[in-house]
């Protein structure tokens, strides 16, 4: 149907919609369809060209329009739209058109969507709508844009957008026309204040993209009537318009403006302004296109833009510095990023940002900081990220004792980024290091997991952020990384490639295999390519760190297959990129990360110690069968690991002939992935081997979650791999690595030297990093140094900087061979045409020298040195095999093959000291070549004696001692400086071809000595050195043979030859010879030669000891006893710490060897010394050497020499009681040097066995714990040397000596060290019984003396309590052995128990026998003896156990005893003595009494509650023997005017604290338990008890109370209290009363406390009875004050501020004072002055309403003033009353009001009153 037929159709409808409310509608619609029916061209025609019909064809429809009638006006826009489809609208009638349109806008839904309709086809249709027509009609699109019903605002979005891009197209049209008229032309005035003539259409896009810009910004528009426009919908049609028309935006100067004046500062607003995320994506996808399209156009605004985003991407990493406020949202962090993945994909814009800006000394380094925000992004969250366990290699576990850390190092990983050119990786390498410990099952990143299936900047239709993976951020950046790199190498590698391979070639010239680097000085200057490949460099050059940084942290993280290809594939971009523009430093950096990457050094080190685990025989365990437990994997590399190796050798292939020096790197790391795939290979299962194992279970089994390969774990076949994932299996890998030596044949001469180089290198660094040896001195590598070329090719022997390859650290271990020597061989079998052809600096030399080096040096591992020459041997045959007829060439080799040869077979002059099986198989190698030239020749050799020994001593040449260092040597303390660090290497027990040659040599040795006696003196020292020499070798039975057999018999045979004397000298000087031979042997490394040694050395000199000259023996003692002590100290003290294992070790042996060797000297001497030694002329000197050895074996040695030594020294000293008298000096001199080396053992003794004599600096602060027994032994060293001292003067020490004496054997007492402690809980150790033997053993005759051995006593007392300890469970000759772990109630414990009981008792004799000498009480040693004894009175209960199988007592009972013995004589002897004690010493004496007394009476008594009734009263009654001495010992010497008030006092307050019956009552946490209240002054006190009794009715409280453990002692202490104040007594009756006078207050406090506390509470309580023990307390406590009779003025006294001086007398009482302090004043004074001072608590008991406590008592004989009562309850003996159960008598009720009225009326009497 056709469009008018439509027409037609919608007329007749709005004529029959309208015929009855609008009739003249329906008249004009039925006239306008007769006019349409009659002619329709001709009407179509009129309405076109506005003729006289279209009035009446367009009235219907204008009419219908104005109508309110909906269906009516969507008819009449139906009419409409058809007309305008046709065509069929006059020009004139376009602004009614939209007018009415207009109108009819409010109507419905459908009417606003048919304006939409409507509007789109007329400004289609009628291109002449422009101008304000064109603002009209886009208005109306605006307005109902901004409608709330969905279906039209988006449908006028629609078509708003339409209609602009109308607009664009119609300016595009304009432009591609002839220019427009000038009557056509607009001015308009630009932004910058210019002008500027458009088009129609060209002002129609103006002005309406600047009103976008305008209205997105929030201002007035100046085309479209519009006051508002939302933001996001104007962005989006800028958007719009930038996306289709950047072109005709880039071609028009005014359109460039508006983005410049308008739309920038608009985007930089409102990113500036709080985030909104439709309104910031919008932002930013404007943004992107700038940067995109117009960032040359924008090149300043485009700077601005470009540090906005890399600001809001490392924004972040800055928030802690920020307000939280001010932080944008992390959505907007995504969006930036999102565009930076867009700018990074664009390599060409990078490279244009790069010289734009950063090129420019005065621009932006927007490359330079868009590299590091990604750097700093990738690096922000390593948790997140996760780590790739398979980067750290399998079967490699992380130790977080390294991080730590440690250190937590990158290296931890194996990533050792921080290692990569200087400071390149710093960022990296710390990042990843803090991610130990961290990774989590979520960790990792992938793009199925952390990607969005639309990104973030293309949700348009989200109000808010969806919702963000947290991990989508790192993969953006990754991505952003990736691309660079990605971009940098496909710019760079196409241009390389033709300049340096596909390049034009000369003719002859050669195809170059291996190109140079592009050396860009040579490139054409003028061509664009050679400025991007500058371009290129610099970014390279100047952004290689944080590229690097960034990739070697993202490539270490959990990533995806795809990922990880793709950060490696940036890797290697980079790296090649680097390398084809000649950048060295970055090339190598990345080279180096990479073979981090590839070969973990962890795995290469875990490799060497990893132990294949045993196959089970049986059925797999429970563990097994339950999935426990993981089978162990061998360390090895994962499949990542050997992709970053394909990938690093697929790298060095590509840049082969520009490498240089950086091939070491990449050798170093090809070597030890070499080492892990085929040198261990034996040792792994077969899993290792199987290719392409991404994720085999060997591999991933024991990965946890998040750690492995998200992507191709998730589905391992159903996708292709990329081709670097396969081919990964050893196999392959080895072929890529051979590729990577089959390239050096296609290298150029200097490349080629340069490889050789670094080969030879590599292999100097392992040869070196293999090295028996880590130091060796000067003079023994100048034999190899002298073959070094300069060009330093050779081993590094001794260098303190040596470079660990790859941070590896390989174990002196035997290797079976080294990879840089065996690469070198293939590379010269490759090259022997450069070995022959090419001048010998090329390849001969560094590849000859390097290997002779490796041949002659000793420090090398034989297996190496054997290779090196096996590799060397097997080019000089194939090089001879090549040589042409040339004759001049053929001799230049064969003396190039025979020099060579020659230092092979010649060994270098310091290799004689050190030759091994090595350097002789090394020789037979090369004399094997050498014999068959000397048979052509025929040579003969002739030897005499002098050259068959030569020979046999050339077959094998031992270190030797030097006879300097032996014989010379006088004092072990000088072997702690000499440069021996280790045994000499002695016997060569892994040398077969050695042992062969030695075993061949012995048998002509053996007959030799068969015809020894035909020797001449010359011949026979010549076979004694040769003997010498082969009892060091390593054959064991060679060497016991040569030692005890051979030198045995030639002794003899020596001494036989001795009787002829004219010949003796001669024989008596061989004699000795031999002994030093037979010393040498004294120290071989193995004991059975070292046993019989010694054995044959001192039997000798036993067996011909007595025919031998004083000479002699001073020879044999200078020479052969000391040099023989010397040499084994070294040895025994060159590991003095080592941990011996089970069973014979060789610390163990070398012990044992010293043992003997002692045993031995202590038998010689003890033989030998009366008769030769005491009269040798040296013997002085020789016999403090001696004592030196012995106390530096004690002190140096491990413990098991120490009792050997000390038994040695014992035995010595023991021979000096029966030396002549004659003679009696030296001995003097002999045992004061003795006990001079004692006080240096008892010094370190003291100090715990650690030894920290500056001397001695190589055993400087060990510890090594003495044993048990050789402590016992040096207290007998110590009594022999007294006993040898008593014998020979008759005096004892002096008391300095004696001092030191008592402290060196405290410190054997004390000495916590030892392994082997005994139990000495029932009994005495041996040691403590030798160690108070030797203390009772001293004379006490001399001043001091006593006090000495008292003070001592007095400490040994004490150790159970204060050094108890349990021992270090170590071993006891070597420290620091590990045990198990004993729970501390299984282990033994030095308790000093029994020596505690021991001592206890005998300190009171001792004390009892000298306590009439006044200076054991002025040397503080009787306060030394209370101390000891009140320390375990105060524990009581909390003493160790006396006995672990007796019954004995208890040691606080035994120390009570000791102590109420000690005080009950001291207190009379120093009232006796006098002023022979100062008063300070009494002062301090008293203290420690009353300190005794106070612990034992407040001593913890919790303990008792678990025991029986019975138990605990008898307990309580032996605690009743602290009463009793309290009243009959102390108390009458107590007020002695010499001791101190305060000492009363205090004694007082220990009476007042043990009185209390309750732990807390009611009043106690306020003031009872407050000390500083008992010790103020008694007004302090009078004050306090008025506050009280003003106060009482405050001071009550319902509280129970706890009742202490001993009510009965309590009561005790009560009523001894009220006896000290009591008048009872007339004897030391000034005493009494001083004490009773300081007492006074602290009694009066305890009574007042609990009768106000009483009075107190019962006003609270009521009729709630109180516990038992407060009515008790409240009844003693009266009947005892009713019964209290003070001494006359003791009242005053104690209240008068001086109690001691107005105790027995007082001042006369004043009469002149008031009635109300007259009276007072008088009471004070008299014996019930204590009833007056409670006068108003007993009103206040004597006026309680309600029943008071009362209680039965026997009644007492009648008396007129105390019937209610007279004694303690019955239950509460008082010590000093009779027993309630003597008396019998009727029983009486008493109760608290009662006895508080009989107080009352007692004071009443007083006063007169009654």
């Amino acid at each position: 149907m056709s469009s008018l037929a439509f027409l037609v159709t919608e007329l007749q409808s709005l004529a029959s919609e309208s015929r009855r409310k609008h009739p003249e509608i329906r008249e004009a619609a039925e006239k306008s369809l007769a006019i349409l029916r009659s002619s329709p061209e001709q009407a179509i025609a009129s309405l076109a060209t506005d003729g006289a019909q279209s009035d009446d064809l367009l009235r219907p429809v204008f009419m219908g329009c104005a109508t309110k009638n909906a269906k009516v006006v969507a008819i009449s826009l139906g009419s409409l739209q058809r007309l305008i489809a046709l065509k069929a609208v006059p020009k004139s009638a376009v602004p009614l058109i939209i007018n009415t349109m207009s109108d009819a806008m409010s109507q419905g839904v459908d009417i606003q969507l048919r304006i939409l309709q409507t509007l789109v086809s007329l400004i289609t249709n009628f291109p002449s709508v422009h101008g304000d027509l064109l603002g009209e009609a886009l208005l109306l699109c605006f307005k109902l844009q901004d409608s709330r019903i969905a279906v039209v605002s988006s449908t006028a979005a629609a078509t708003l957008r339409q209609l602009v891009m109308f607009v664009f197209d119609k300016m595009v049209d304009e432009d591609r026309r002839s220019p427009a008229p000038a009557d056509e032309l607009s001015e308009v005035t630009l932004p910058n204040g210019s002008t500027a003539s458009l088009g129609p259409y060209a002002t129609d896009a103006y002005s309406v993209f600047e009103d976008l810009c305008l209205l997105a910004n929030m201002e007035k528009p100046h085309f479209l009537l519009l006051e508002y426009l939302h933001k996001t919908f104007a962005l989006e049609l800028i958007e719009s318009v930038l996306t289709n028309y950047h072109d005709l935006f880039r071609q028009h100067s005014e359109l460039l403006l508006l983005l410049q004046h308008h739309l920038c500062p608009l985007l930089l607003k409102s990113l500036s302004e709080k985030a909104v995320f439709p309104l910031t994506l919008r932002c930013f996808r404007v943004v992107f296109l700038l940067l995109k399209k117009f960032s040359f156009e924008l090149k300043t605004e485009a700077e601005v833009f470009f540090m906005l985003l890399i600001k809001i991407v490392s924004e972040d990493l800055e928030s802690s510095t920020l307000d939280h406020a001010e932080a944008r949202p992390p959505w907007m962090r995504v969006l930036a990023m999102e565009i930076m993945r867009g700018l990074c994909s664009d390599a060409e814009l990078i490279r244009n940002i790069w010289d734009r800006y950063d090129a420019r000394q005065s621009g932006a380094k927007v490359f330079t900081c868009l590299i590091s925000a990604l750097k700093r992004l990738v690096t922000e969250k390593p948790a997140l990220l996760g780590v790739c366990t398979q980067m750290s290699g399998v079967g490699v576990y992380s130790h977080s004792s390294e991080g730590a850390g440690g250190s937590g190092s990158a290296s931890g990983y194996g990533l050792d980024v921080g290692g990569v050119a200087g400071i390149v990786a710093t960022a990296a390498s710390a990042t990843v290091s803090g991610v130990v410990g961290m990774i989590g099952s979520g960790t990792g990143l992938s793009i199925q997991q952390s990607g969005l299936k639309l990104q973030c900047i293309d949700q348009l239709d989200k109000a808010d952020s969806p919702s963000i993976p947290e991990t989508y951020i790192y993969l953006l950046a990754v991505q952003c990384i990736v691309s660079l790199c990605e971009g940098f190498a496909s710019f760079t590698g196409p241009i390389y490639t033709s300049i340096m391979v596909q390049r034009p070639r000369t003719a002859g010239e050669s195809i170059i295999h291996a190109p140079p680097a592009l050396d860009i000085s040579l490139l054409p200057s003028d061509e664009p390519a050679t400025t991007h490949v500058g371009i290129v460099r610099a970014m390279v050059e100047h952004g290689w760190p944080a590229l690097l940084a960034a990739l070697s942290f993202i490539i270490s993280t959990n990533l995806s297959d795809e990922l990880f290809i793709d950060v490696l594939t940036g890797y290697q971009a980079m790296a090649n990129v680097a390398g084809m523009l000649s950048l060295t430093t970055p090339r190598d950096a990345f080279f180096t990360s990479l073979s981090k990457f590839a070969v973990p050094s962890r795995v290469v080190s875990s490799l060497e110690s990893y132990i294949e685990p045993h196959t089970p025989r049986s059925s797999t365990s429970l563990t097994d069968n339950l999935r426990l437990t993981v089978p162990p994997v061998p360390p090895g590399l994962s499949e990542r690991n050997l992709v970053c190796l394909k990938v690093l050798i697929s790298s060095a292939l590509f840049l082969a002939g520009s490498l240089g020096e950086s091939w070491y790197s990449i050798l170093e790391a090809v070597q030890n992935a070499d080492y892990v795939l085929t040198l261990k290979g034996s040792q792994l299962p077969s899993s290792r081997r199987n290719s392409t194992i991404p994720g085999a279970a060997g591999t991933t089994s024991r990965v946890p979650s998040g750690t492995g390969v998200p992507d191709s774990a998730k589905v391992p076949s159903q996708s292709p791999r990329h081709p670097l994932l396969v081919d990964t299996d050893p196999e392959s890998i080895q072929l890529a690595i051979q590729r990577l030596f089959e390239v050096s044949k296609n290298l150029e001469d200097s490349a080629f030297q340069d490889f050789v180089r670094a080969l030879c290198r590599l292999s100097s660094e392992m040869v070196g990093m293999q090295s028996d040896t880590n130091e060796i001195v000067a003079g023994e590598s100048e034999g190899p140094e002298e073959l070094l070329n300069p060009g330093g090719l050779s081993p590094r022997v001794g260098v303190a900087h040596r470079r660990r390859v790859s941070g590896i650290h390989l174990p002196r271990t035997l290797r079976s061979g080294d990879f840089g020597i065996e690469r070198l061989g293939v590379v010269a079998m490759l090259n022997i045409h450069r070995l022959i052809y090419r001048p010998p600096e090329i390849a001969w030399d560094p590849m000859s020298t390097h290997l002779l080096s490796i041949i002659s040096l000793v420090s090398a591992p034989p297996a190496i040195r054997v290779q090196a020459a096996r590799v060397l041997d097997e080019c000089l045959v194939v090089i001879p095999r090549n040589l042409s007829p040339n004759q001049e060439l053929q001799a230049k080799v064969q003396r190039r093959v025979l020099d060579v040869l020659a230092k092979q077979i010649i060994p270098p002059p310091a290799d004689g000291m050190y030759s091994t099986s090595t350097n002789l198989e090394l020789r037979r190698m090369g004399l094997e070549t050498l014999h068959l030239i000397l048979q052509a020749s025929g040579h003969t050799l002739v030897v005499g004696w002098e050259t068959i020994f030569e020979m046999l001593g050339s077959v094998c040449r031992p270190a030797m001692l030097s006879r300097a260092d032996s014989i010379d040597s006088v004092s072990t303390t000088s072997l702690q400086d000499t440069n021996r660090s280790k045994p000499l290497p002695l016997g060569y027990n892994n040398e077969r071809g050695h042992t062969a040659l030695v075993k061949i040599a012995f048998q002509s040795m053996k007959l030799v000595c068969d015809s020894v006696s035909t020797l001449s003196p010359e011949h026979l020292r010549l076979c004694i050195a040769t003997l010498g020499q082969f009892g060091r070798q390593a054959d064991t039975n060679v060497a016991l043979t040569a030692a005890e057999s051979l030198l045995w018999s030639v002794s003899d045979s020596i001494q036989a030859k001795r009787k002829d004397v004219q010949i003796e000298p001669s024989y008596s000087e061989l004699w000795m010879f031999l002994l030093l031979e037979m010393l040498g042997l004294c120290t071989d490394a193995r004991p059975e030669v070292r046993v019989g040694a010694i054995q044959t050395l001192f039997r000798a000199m036993q067996l011909y000891g007595a025919t031998l000259s004083l000479e002699t023996w001073n020879d044999c003692m200078w020479k052969i006893t000391f040099p023989l002590l010397d040499s084994i100290s070294v040895q025994t003290r060159c590991n003095p710490d080592s941990v011996p294992a089970m069973g014979e070790t060789p610390e163990l042996a070398w012990d044992e060897s010293k043992s003997l060797s002692l045993e031995w000297i202590g038998t010689i001497i003890s033989e030998f010394l009366v008769s030769k030694i005491i009269r040798l002329q040296t013997f002085i000197d020789a016999w403090k050497v001696f004592v030196s050895y012995i106390k530096d074996t004690v002190l140096l040695d491990r413990r098991s020499l120490s009792m050997p030594a000390l038994q040695c020294l014992e035995k010595a000293v023991d021979s000096l009681s029966t030396v002549d008298g004659d003679l009696q000096p030296q001995v003097t001199e002999a045992w004061e040097y003795v006990w001079q080396a004692c006080n240096d053992i008892g010094t370190v003794i003291a100090q715990g066995g650690r030894l920290s004599l500056s001397l001695h600096r190589n055993s400087s602060a060990v510890h090594r714990p003495f044993t048990q027994d050789s402590l016992a032994a040096f207290t007998k060293v110590i009594r022999t040397t007294r006993r040898v001292s008593w014998q020979q003067a008759q005096t004892e020490w002096p008391l300095e000596r004696l001092t030191r004496l008592m402290e060196i054997l405290k410190g054997v007492m004390t000495y916590s060290s030892s392994p082997d402690y005994r139990p000495d809980i029932d009994g005495l150790t041996t040691l403590q019984a030798s160690v108070l033997e030797t203390a009772e053993s001293i004379e006490f005759t001399a001043p001091g003396v006593p006090s000495l051995v008292i003070r001592d006593l007095s400490e040994y007392v004490t150790l159970p309590f204060l050094a108890a300890f349990h021992p270090d469970q170590t071993d006891a000759s070597v420290p620091g052995t590990p045990v198990t772990p004993v729970p501390a109630s299984a282990r033994k414990q030095v308790t000093y128990i029994g020596l505690s009981k021991k001592v206890m008792p005998s300190l009171v004799e001792m004390y009892l026998r000298f306590r009439d000498h006044t200076e054991i009480y002025e040397d503080g040693t009787l306060e030394a003896v209370l101390s000891a004894y009140s320390i375990p009175m105060k524990l009581k209960y909390d003493c160790p156990s006396p006995s672990k199988y007796g019954k004995d007592s208890p040691l606080w009972k035994t120390a009570t005893t000791c102590f109420l013995r000690t005080v009950m004589e001291c207190t009379g002897n120093i009232s006796r003595l006098g002023q022979d004690i100062s008063d300070a010493r009494v002062e301090a004496i008293w203290r420690r009494i009353v300190e005794g007394f106070r612990g034992a009476i407040l001593a913890d008594c919790s303990a008792a509650e678990a025991l029986s009734l019975e138990e605990q009263e008898a307990e309580e009654n032996f605690d009743l023997a602290l009463i009793s001495s309290l009243e009959v010992d102390l108390l009458p010497h107590l007020g002695n005017p010499r001791v101190p008030d305060y000492l009363i006092v205090q004694l007082a307050k220990v009476l007042h604290k043990g009185s209390q019956l309750l732990q807390q009552s009611s009043m106690a946490s306020s003031r009872l338990e407050d000390d500083d209240r008992i010790t103020g002054s008694a007004h302090t006190s009078l004050e306090s008890y008025e506050h009280q009794i003003s106060n009482i009715q405050s001071l009550g409280s319902t509280a129970m109370g706890s009742v202490v453990l001993r009510e009965r002692f309590s009561f005790w202490c009560l009523d001894l209290l009220f006896l000290i104040c009591s008048n009872v007594t007339s004897d030391h009756a000034e005493s009494r009363r001083r004490v009773a006078a300081s007492c006074l207050p602290s009694l009066l406090d305890r009574c007042q406390t609990a009768m106000v506390s009483y009075v107190a509470d019962e006003a609270l309580r009521g009729n709630l009875p109180f516990p038992r023990v407060r009515e008790d307390e409240l009844l003693h406590i009266l009947r005892k004050l009713l019964e209290l009779k003070l001494w006359p003025g003791t009242f005053w006294a104690a209240f008068s501020g001086a109690p001691t001086q107005y105790s027995s007398v007082q001042p006369l009482v004043d009469p002149s004072l008031p009635a109300s302090a007259l009276l007072p004043d008088i009471v004070r004074r008299s014996s019930v002055a204590h009833l007056y001072h409670f006068y108003t608590i007993l009103c206040e008991l004597s006026s309680i309403p309600r029943q008071t406590p009362s209680a039965w008592i026997p009644s007492p004989p009648p008396t007129p003033a105390s019937s209610a009562c007279s004694r303690a309850p019955e239950d509460k003996p008082n010590p000093s009353a009779p027993s309630a159960n003597v008396i019998r008598s009727e029983a009486t009720v008493v109760d608290a009001r009662g006895l508080a009225r009989e107080c009352l009326k007692v004071l009443g009497k007083e006063l007169g009153a009654i």
